[in-house]
């Protein structure tokens, strides 16, 4: 099965056609169906390691600002407790979240989803990001992930590898700063490269910039871990930016997709809700 890691962006993406959005769909079309998707979202970020095992996982509405239309979309693709207790014989996680109010299925999954398989009918398992755990220890943990590929699970990871709200643009929305172009590409040259060398971008001169805060940037790592065990680079799926400080690149790992999806919509992405502070948004 492939793998992907996916550029969020904006929420407001789940009900925007654009090009990003465009070659979501175009991935989901193009894998073989899942037996189940495992998403690493950004938006799961904790203090443990923890998988969700809720026969019926809800949809959460987890920022701020945004019209009713989009608190009002449901993604109620089902879950599949055998899959979370695969995933947890690998990751040993701190709890098994089995009941309702344990998780679910957060922005950065179902906006994601609602474009690569629209008919929600797909299992989904979520696998938290382990907060105080370094480095290192995401890129090893997608390693180990790798076998799941062999039993028919779709591993997507979502975030965003350059993600700073408080330095965004609204005046460019269709852009990125020159440090944020400068650490997206070399971000690429090792994904599409040597994926297992992720790592080095820590001592990146742009790193602090661009990854202000780790949430967003770990879920590349976890599809850096898979194309290591692979012994394969990460192909380019589609590649942009939003407000100066957002990075929509996205890869795919398995596709044979040596060069990006050519979306056939030019518009960018999504724009941001106004009267809220970026950074307050949570997106």
């Amino acid at each position: 099965m492939p793998a992907a890691f996916i550029g969020h962006g904006n929420p407001m993406n789940t009900l925007e056609h654009n090009r990003y959005t465009e070659a979501w769909g175009a991935f989901g079309r193009s894998v073989p169906r899942p037996r189940a998707v495992l998403c690493i979202s950004a938006h799961w970020y904790v203090n443990a390691t923890a998988v969700t095992a809720m026969a019926q996982p809800r949809t959460i509405h987890d920022f701020f600002g945004f019209p009713d239309e989009l608190f009002a979309v449901e993604y109620p693709a089902p879950g599949l407790p055998e899959l979370a207790e695969e995933v947890a014989d690998v990751v040993e996680p701190v709890w098994v979240g089995a009941d309702a109010d344990s998780w679910g299925l957060d922005h950065g999954t179902w906006s994601v989803l609602v474009h690569m398989f629209p008919d929600a009918d797909i299992p989904v398992v979520q696998l938290s990001i382990n907060a105080i755990e370094p480095f290192d220890f995401h890129v090893d943990l997608g390693v180990r992930l790798a076998p799941l590929r062999e039993r028919g699970v779709l591993v997507v990871a979502s975030g965003n590898v350059v993600h700073n709200l408080r330095a965004v643009n609204w005046s460019t929305p269709d852009a990125g700063f020159d440090w944020a172009q400068r650490f997206d590409e070399d971000a690429k040259a090792a994904m599409t490269g040597t994926p297992g060398e992720i790592g080095r971008l820590r001592g990146h001169a742009d790193f602090a910039a661009a990854v202000p805060t780790p949430d967003h940037y770990l879920p590349l790592l976890y599809l850096a871990g898979l194309a290591d065990a692979a012994g394969t680079p990460a192909d380019t799926l589609i590649d942009g930016y939003a407000y100066g400080s957002l990075s929509m690149t996205s890869y795919t790992l398995g596709t044979g997709a040596g060069t990006p999806i050519a979306a056939e919509d030019g518009s960018a992405a999504a724009a941001l809700p106004t009267g809220v502070a970026p950074e307050d948004t949570n997106l």
